[in-house]
């Protein structure tokens, strides 16, 4: 499941500590990888907490991977309910950005 563009953050990362990016970049491919739960539901989790902390980017960079992993716009729709329900407003407002424009 690996992205093909990473965030920016992630290639600062990488420019300054190549060995501490690539140990973060295996154990998240790891714990988003199919298991017990589907990567398509271990994405669209991680776009609720990106919504809730207000990433806006990354919630929209999430539901394409959980989109690619899968998951349909209904349950993108209904992810964006449950952020909301946790979140408040400021996170249906983050969370909105994981719909298509």
């Amino acid at each position: 499941m690996a992205q093909t563009a990473l965030p920016p953050w992630i290639a600062q990362l990488q420019e300054r500590d190549p060995q501490f990016a690539s140990t973060y970049m295996a154990q998240r491919e790891h714990v988003l990888q199919d298991g017990a739960i589907p990567a398509k539901y271990k994405l669209l989790m991680t776009m609720i907490v990106d919504a809730i902390m207000a990433h806006p980017d990354g919630c929209a960079n999430i539901a394409n991977r959980a989109r690619a992993a899968g998951a349909t716009e209904a349950e993108i729709n209904e992810a964006v309910q449950v952020a909301y329900l946790f979140g408040g407003t400021p996170a249906l407002v983050t969370a909105v950005k994981a719909f298509r424009t």
